[in-house]
């Protein structure tokens, strides 16, 4: 997404994403340069030591005639035929990295058109070499080249776009406004029957290229061109450049339609087969407990529209969705959250299975066990049955992709856990009795899930909520720390439903009191012994050895419980200047903690919190100490902070920001 995310981050422009792209280019070029010049010093193979293929010799001679300098290519290298095709490899790499930095991305020449004629090169001198009775030199040093190249090809990595639904159907309706020269006329309601038929009437409307549209404002006009953009690279460029236009908040299907529109204005069509196709996939993005319940209802619409149809099949008949761990639990807590992801992948893969599509989930987890960061072997393990199908796809944040792959051994284990669980998962899933729909399990989960909800829902829909958690955590202060891709907040409001999820798990870390990750878990547990009496606690300890996602949310909680340390969010509570909204707010948060490790222990049968993670429990601890005197220093370093006034604040930010990053680097996650 670096580059092409611009979800809340107004940074992030056309511009931006054309200088990504060109950067990513050139990394792969430059290394494919690199490796032919080890390639051309390795082959330095004469004719008369190894016979040269006819059908090379032949290749190689048009080669150097349409070069227009064969002349003194072979006279720098006489009698060595490699290398003189190598060269001629060579000078065409140089031609598509001028071309590119003269950000002309389209047209013959020189320069190689697309990947798969360097590949194509490469593999002819493969051949020549297998003809030359030489397949070892073939297999070992042009072979490794050539894999690079049909992996990475002209563009590294495949860059994701990404933007909000409130910004397209901004932009949406500036063009209602424009293209049907409406003048002051107000545009049909958002979700009506009028705004939808306008929208596939637009997207049945003949495809003749895109509209030159004038006045549009500033920001729709940059979207349509980022589309525009996407269209020309993959057409230009390399067609591998560009991942996927994830539509975030996506909650209607107007709004995937929409988004089709957008990529239709901005020439991402195509019409190859006389019917129109979107080339770029438009993956939609359910985040919230709402959206999640809503998204099997809204992508059986989406898939019955003929122009996603198509497109959907063009693409490989394959539909991704992209599921928000970090939302959901915002809205409703972790059990909530973690049994309504569950439900919304079974629905949905029953969905496209209706329609003939496979339905790949693109996981949005974070660092954090708030944020679906749980083991990686054992989340996927967890998966509803046939969810994944042998595709995955999972975002890894920032400080998660330093722990697991910034050293070459752990990267490869991490590389291949993830695929051997991808696989493991595919071929088995459906047969397993741990994933198994049990009738009786689901009913505890749906009240466990409720009740959790509600549980949670008690604390955060509190009216003292904002003030305390404002003043009790460094909520304020992590805007000020250099990291992240966008603000806190999604549009500048101070409200708790527009701060992001990541700096509201962040802060509730970094005070200890870590509610992200447990609160509600107690009472939903003890509601259910309370209701269903002998039988439901019969019954939990069976589903925490039968069930791998409830015992994968009773271990996380039991973890994260370790993190909370009641002595020091007391010390952050005492920031809060209000006694009353202090007393009443940690008395909830203190009352339900002691439940919550109740509850647990009855569950798992453990006599204290952890001990079922002696691992865990000693690298904690070995932390700890340092952990808990950088907290309390943070407690005063935030009230000295938010006593000074503007010309004192510097005296004491530099202290504050370190002290964050290294309670976030100890406890081993920020949001």
């Amino acid at each position: 997404w670096i580059g092409g995310d611009r979800d809340g981050n107004p940074s992030v422009t056309t511009s931006v994403t054309g200088w990504t792209l060109r950067q990513n280019a050139f990394a792969a070029l430059r290394h494919y340069r690199d490796r032919i010049v080890e390639l051309a010093r390795a082959l330095s193979i004469t004719e008369r030591a190894l016979p040269v293929p006819p059908s090379f010799r032949a290749e190689l001679a048009r080669e150097l005639d349409a070069s227009g300098e064969g002349a003194s290519i072979a006279a720098r290298n006489p009698g060595e035929p490699y290398r003189q095709y190598l060269t001629l490899v060579l000078r065409k790499l140089d031609a598509t990295i001028a071309r590119i930095e003269g950000m002309d991305i389209g047209g013959p020449g020189a320069p190689y058109a697309s990947a798969d004629e360097l590949i194509q090169d490469l593999r002819i001198i493969e051949m020549a070499l297998n003809e030359a009775h030489s397949p070892s030199i073939a297999a070992n040093l042009v072979r490794p080249v050539r894999h690079a190249v049909e992996i990475f090809r002209f563009s590294t990595v495949r860059l994701d776009l990404r933007e909000n639904t409130t910004r397209t159907t901004s932009a949406l309706q500036s063009l209602w406004w424009a293209s049907a020269g409406h003048g002051d006329d107000t545009p049909p309601e958002l979700g009506s029957r009028e705004w939808r038929v306008w929208l596939l009437r637009e997207l049945t409307r003949p495809l003749t290229g895109p509209r030159l549209i004038p006045e549009l404002p500033a920001e729709a006009a940059d979207l349509i061109a980022m589309f525009r953009q996407a269209g020309e690279v993959r057409r230009g460029l390399d067609r591998d450049a560009i991942g996927s236009f994830i539509l975030s908040m996506t909650r209607s299907v107007e709004d995937i339609l929409g988004a089709y529109l957008l990529a239709k204005e901005g020439g991402a069509f195509l019409d190859t087969a006389g019917t129109e196709i979107c080339a770029i996939p438009i993956v939609p993005l359910f985040e919230t407990i709402a959206d999640l319940r809503a998204a099997p209802a809204i992508m059986r619409e989406a898939l019955a529209v003929p122009l996603i149809r198509r497109s959907t099949h063009w693409q490989g008949n394959v539909q991704e969705v992209m599921i928000g761990y970090s939302d959901s639990n915002k809205d409703g807590g972790f059990v909530a959250s973690n049994w309504e992801l569950a439900k919304a992948q079974s629905s949905l893969a029953r969905v496209g299975g209706d329609a003939g599509v496979d339905i790949a989930f693109f996981h949005g987890r974070g660092g954090s066990v708030s944020r679906g960061g749980a083991p990686t072997g054992r989340a996927i393990a967890a998966q509803p049955a046939g969810s994944i199908r042998g595709r995955f796809r999972v975002t890894e944040q920032g400080e998660v992709v330093s722990y697991k792959y910034a050293n070459k051994g752990t990267a490869l284990y991490q590389m291949e856990l993830l695929a051997a669980s991808v696989l493991e998962h595919a071929l088995k899933s459906e047969r397993e009795e741990a994933l198994r729909p049990r009738r009786e399990f689901d009913d505890i989960m749906e009240a466990l899930a409720g009740a959790s909800r509600a549980a949670y829902s008690g604390l955060v829909g509190h009216p003292d909520l904002v003030t305390y958690f404002q003043a009790a955590s460094p909520l304020e202060e992590i805007s000020l720390l250099n990291i992240g891709s966008r603000p806190a907040r999604r549009f500048g409001a101070r409200s708790l439903s527009d701060l992001r999820a990541i700096p509201w798990v962040f802060a509730w870390a970094q005070n200890r009191h870590v509610i992200t990750g447990w609160y509600g878990v107690g009472s939903a547990l003890h509601s259910l012994i309370e209701v269903r009496g002998q039988q439901g606690e019969a019954l939990l300890p069976r589903m925490f050895k039968d069930s791998r996602l409830f015992r994968l949310i009773i271990d996380e909680v039991e973890k994260t419980l370790l993190l909370v340390d009641l002595d020091i969010a007391r010390d952050y509570a005492s920031l809060v200047a209000d006694a009353q909204v202090r007393d009443n707010i940690f008395a909830m948060i203190e009352k339900e903690l002691a439940l919550t490790k109740e509850m647990v222990l009855r569950v798992s049968g453990g006599r204290e919190i952890a001990e079922r993670f002696p691992e865990f429990r000693r690298g904690l601890a070995s932390r700890l100490p340092t952990i808990n005197e950088v907290n309390r220093e943070q407690v005063e370093l935030l009230r000295r902070f938010r006593g000074a006034g503007d010309a004192e604040r510097d005296a004491f930010k530099s202290a504050l920001l370190l002290s964050i990053n290294t309670v976030a680097a100890g406890l081993g996650a920020t949001g």
